[in-house]
């Protein structure tokens, strides 16, 4: 760590900001958040959620009571509607017809698709016309379209009608609306009785249709019922066999006998086959796996002892000794035995492989010979089947297709009961609809849901900067102060300072003079190590305080006794020499242009003898070009004479000065408007100051009031904690009186 020539600490690669009394988070790249992209956010607490519904709970409660109101307003100049119901039993249980497969068919458990298809057929306009033609419910519920030509010919379709059916239940409810309940109540049970009529004529026509249709189909199925018995008796006469399926079932098992000796002949071939290929092979362990292989696996083993044998006469004894030619005659032989035996195991195998492709040739051609006169038989047999079951089957359709039209006759005529009123409509004693409890309760949940939801909205969509740990989670930076909200933004310390009355002494009943003082302590006592000697003081945007802040803190260090200098740097729009009424002849443009010296500028406070003020002087174009070099030897030789020079500058978007002014001197504070200045500003202001390599102090939130956040609700207690205090004075000051 080394000081540069204006008093500022400089280390290697980027500058250290000290915010809080603790070094700022470090990550790659950048000392701050980039300007086109804020951090992101993390989720944000359940107390946050509490806190936006308590800022908005006037306006929440405003709406919920307005939507009340206009519901209880809407509700009661409503038309009162009644509602009459009648009910239908449907036995799935009770038989459909007296006689027949319908008297003993039981019910299927299909009740949701049965009641399903009721319902509709309700709805349908065949239940519907006449009861619509007989009590004219379609003009009653106001369909213009009813009262035309056309209208009469469009299927009916009743609005205030609704059928429903009780879970699980075989009950139909059939309800109908209007504002007479008499009307309602003849509606429904006549819609009740249509849709009985309906059923019954269904069925009927059902029957009917039936019954003629079977009728028609009589005389055609009689004379195919003849025919296919003269074509039975001729085929019998023609085959003179009384049954043909005898002879058939004889050949059928004959075949099946002669497929399973096949099958073995086969199997048997294929074992002959596969032990021929072996021995062929020429391998002396497929000699050895055929079944005569039992004589050459002794010689196999006699040689191996005549070749241990020989082995060991020929280790003991030269080749010339009786015993080794002995015992070599002894091992020729064996091989030659082998051999020999090899042959006549080659030769039997084959003589097996070709006599079982004789016998399976042979029980091919039986099997043959049977299949073909089985095939001829039971080809006649199929055809006399046929002609049997078709002869059979118009018989049976016939009887049975004159049974079935007997029973539809006898049922045709039953009207089934299973479809019955089991309580009829009457008249509704209280209107169901309008339902003014039931209103006002969705009213005020569905109002309190909005309001809920849009106070949340607007504050997930609020990008403005508001309270500290928002400023530390989305912008990596921290805050090192926060200023009240005040009705004249002038006053403050400042007012003190005018009327030359010692600090404090009014009593601060905003908390502005106690927050100022807080930030002071925060620049100065957060980090021992660093000693600030110029700190510069700016915004994003103008109009967020930034010379309020400038001044007040220049007042409060002075009242610390700490020589200071207050330099009015915003050259286009100087301000500070109207907070203290002092006159703005000459000032820092005329010390930038060479026209005097800085310290025939400066002018002392009469209230503060310890702050003097370098006003802007008058504005220049000039002056501002001459800022980098000519504030530089400024801030050097003041840093030798003044504790702390403050440098309240322009704000730094759109305009040059302020980043040569952030260079020279040793920290920069940026001043945000809380709940107005936005997030994406103030970043772009902190990206600007880490490209020039200032040091950042931290970030001031300027008019925070309770309604920003939940971290400033300790500010409504100064106002309290002063006054209580004055009371206690002027008690006091008439006890000793």
């Amino acid at each position: 760590m080394k000081r540069n020539q204006y008093g500022r600490d400089e280390a290697e690669g980027l500058p250290t900001v000290i915010e809080w009394g603790r070094m700022p988070p470090q990550y790659p790249g950048s000392m701050y958040p980039p300007a086109e992209e804020e951090a992101p956010e993390a989720r944000l607490p359940f107390s946050q959620y509490f806190w936006v519904l308590k800022r908005y709970r006037w306006r929440i409660a405003g709406l919920v009571a307005a939507a009340v109101l206009a519901t209880m307003t809407i509700t009661s100049r409503l038309t009162p509607i009644y509602e009459a119901t009648a009910t239908v039993d449907i036995d799935r249980q009770s038989p459909a017809g007296v006689v027949g497969e319908e008297a003993a068919r039981s019910a299927v458990n299909d009740a949701d698709q049965f009641l399903a298809t009721q319902i509709k057929l309700v709805e349908s306009d065949s239940v519907l016309r006449p009861v619509d033609q007989r009590f004219q419910l379609r003009k009653h519920e106001g369909q213009a379209a009813a009262q035309t030509p056309r209208g009469e010919d469009a299927p009916v379709v009743l609005k205030h009608l609704r059928v429903t059916r009780p879970p699980n239940t075989y009950l139909m409810q059939i309800a109908y609306q209007s504002a007479d309940p008499q009307l309602a109540a003849d509606a429904a049970n006549a819609i009740a009785q249509s849709y009985l009529e309906r059923s019954y004529e269904i069925r009927l026509r059902s029957s009917a249709s039936v019954a003629a249709f079977m009728e028609r189909q009589m005389d055609e199925l009689k004379a195919k019922m003849e025919r296919s018995g003269h074509a039975l008796a001729a085929f019998e006469r023609e085959l003179n066999v009384i049954n043909p399926e005898e002879k058939t079932n004889i050949l059928s098992a004959r075949l099946l006998q002669l497929n399973a000796e096949y099958t073995n002949v086969q199997s048997d071939r294929l074992r002959q086959e596969a032990a021929f290929q072996s021995v062929q092979a020429g391998s002396l362990e497929a000699a050895l796996a055929a079944p005569q292989g039992e004589t050459l696996r002794k010689l196999v083993e006699h040689l191996n002892e005549t070749r241990e044998h020989f082995a060991e006469v020929k280790a003991h004894f030269g080749l010339n000794h009786p015993e080794y030619r002995k015992a070599q005659a002894q091992a020729d032989d064996v091989e030659a035995a082998i051999g020999t035996t090899r042959e006549q195991i080659a030769q039997r195998v084959e003589i097996g492989y070709r006599e079982s492709q004789r016998r399976e040739a042979m029980v091919k051609d039986a099997v043959s010979a049977a299949k073909a006169e089985f095939d001829q038989m039971n080809a006649r047999s199929f055809e006399y089947q046929a002609l049997k079951r078709e002869a059979d089957a118009d018989k049976n359709l016939y009887e049975v297709l004159v049974r079935k039209i007997k029973e539809a006759g006898i049922n045709a005529g039953f009207l089934n009961s299973s479809v019955r009123i089991a309580d009829p409509a009457r008249p509704g004693l209280k209107p169901v609809y309008p339902n003014m409890v039931l209103n006002l309760l969705l009213a005020l949940l569905l109002s309190g849901l909005a309001g809920t939801g849009a106070a949340i909205l607007t504050d997930l969509l609020d990008k403005t900067v508001r309270d500290p740990e928002q400023v530390s989670r989305t912008l990596r930076t921290e805050v090192i102060g926060s200023l009240p909200l005040m009705k004249d933004s002038r006053a403050g310390l400042l007012s003190a300072v005018k009327r030359g009355d010692g600090p404090g002494e009014e009593g601060d009943l905003s908390g502005f003079g106690e927050s100022v003082r807080t930030l002071r302590n925060s620049i100065f006592l957060g980090n021992f190590d660093q000693h600030y000697r110029s700190l510069l003081v700016t915004s994003a945007a103008p109009g967020e305080g930034k010379t309020t802040t400038a001044t007040n803190l220049a007042v409060v260090h002075a009242e610390q006794g700490k020589r200071t200098l207050l330099i009015d740097g915003d050259l286009r729009r100087p301000s500070i020499h109207r907070s203290f009424h002092l006159p703005s002849v000459v000032g820092l443009s005329n010390v930038l242009l060479g026209e005097i010296p800085w310290r025939e500028a400066v002018i002392e406070v009469e209230a503060l003898r310890h702050l003097h003020i370098l006003p802007a002087g008058p504005p220049t174009r000039r002056a501002s070009d001459l800022v980098g070099r000519g504030l530089a030897e400024v801030l050097e030789e003041a840093a030798s004479e003044y504790d702390l020079v403050i440098l309240d500058a322009p704000p730094i978007l759109g305009f040059a000065e302020p980043l040569q002014m952030a260079t020279v001197v040793d920290g920069v504070i940026v001043v945000a408007r809380a709940g107005q200045t936005t997030r994406k500003a103030v970043a772009s202001v902190l990206a600007t100051l880490n490209r020039v390599r200032a040091k950042l102090v931290g970030i001031v939130l300027n008019e925070v009031h309770k309604e920003l956040s939940d971290s400033y609700y300790y500010y409504g207690y100064y106002r309290s904690y002063y006054r209580a205090q004055q009371d206690a004075h002027a008690e006091n000051a008439e006890v000793g009186s």
